[in-house]
């Protein structure tokens, strides 16, 4: 099978090797022609087969409604655009509407998995119809972790499904890291606690609250005992607000997730010892970029 790829940053990059390991030929654009290995959509366009398959891996919003509406007047009757970044559910209706106007077909995969998802697999989250995802298939298997296909992809729905369930992920990561991140502020309360670090190893296995994000937290003690390093300014990207909006629009209560935005807003406005270890968990698993410590006033 070969593959289009748009987008070769953080994410993208990193799914390329990943296919390309696992027997997926792909042709990869980016803007950057450093990474890219074709100097246009166009030209991208011009390399695959028919019914040529171009997957989208930009940031959401703006860039990727114009890298599809670009593909829209390239692509022609058959071909299939998989959208896989983080969109708005309700972006895939008016993406999958315009390309169906030319006979283009679109699925949409919410993917989790971060930076470490070349050698860990991806979990994927697929939207779309049945035929389309089935077409796919090859190009989820190489990328979802090894083993048994439900425990890494799922076919969530219909257009828009994939991106609602990962925005639902994102909702329960806010929470998961949140509740790691305020035990680690309460063991360093407390002065008889003289090893935080190893604490927090040793609930790693064989306890009810082990997790790979807590894996991470640990290894960024690990790596900075204190935190001293990073600031506790967290940002958020977009995916715990949508998920506390569709909660209130369906009459959901979800007070975790909520909190753990609210929480996030919070570490805006002054120090947080929390708020450093949320940051702390949001570069080791998704290579996200975290401000310096700043020196005290």
């Amino acid at each position: 099978m070969h593959l289009g790829l748009v987008g070769l940053g953080r994410m993208g990059a990193n799914m390329r090797l990943r296919l390309r390991e696992r027997g997926i030929e792909v042709t990869g654009y980016d803007p950057n022609p450093d990474v890219s290995d074709v100097d246009s959509l166009e030209a991208l366009v011009a390399a695959l087969p028919t019914p040529r398959v171009v997957w989208v891996m930009v940031p959401a919003g703006t860039v990727t409604r114009g890298v599809v509406e670009q593909l829209a007047a390239l692509l022609g009757e058959g071909d299939l655009v998989v959208e896989g970044g983080n969109s708005h559910f309700t972006d895939d209706a008016a993406h999958a509407t315009l390309l169906a106007e030319r006979g283009i077909r679109y699925v949409d995969v919410g993917v989790s998995g971060g930076v470490w998802g070349r050698t860990n697999g991806y979990g994927l989250m697929a939207g779309g119809a049945e035929e389309d995802i089935a077409a796919l298939m090859p190009v989820f298997d190489a990328l979802r972790p090894d083993g048994e296909r439900a425990n890494g992809f799922v076919h969530a729905g219909s257009v828009g499904a994939g991106h609602y369930a990962k925005m639902v992920h994102n909702g329960i990561e806010y929470g998961l890291m949140q509740a790691y991140a305020e035990g680690y502020e309460l063991l360093t309360a407390q002065e008889i606690v003289t090893d935080v670090t190893g604490t927090l190893r040793a609930w790693t296995q064989g306890t009810v609250v082990r997790s790979w994000l807590l894996d991470l937290l640990v290894e960024a003690l690990e790596q900075d005992p204190q935190l001293a390093t990073i600031d506790d300014f967290v940002e958020d990207s977009g995916e715990g607000r949508w998920t506390v909006d569709e909660a209130i629009d369906q009459a959901v209560p979800l007070p975790v997730i909520s909190a753990a935005l609210f929480a996030r807003f919070a570490s805006r406005q002054g120090a947080s010892p929390a708020m450093k270890a949320v940051a702390a968990l949001r570069q080791q698993f998704g290579g996200h970029a975290v401000r310096p410590a700043q020196p005290p006033a």
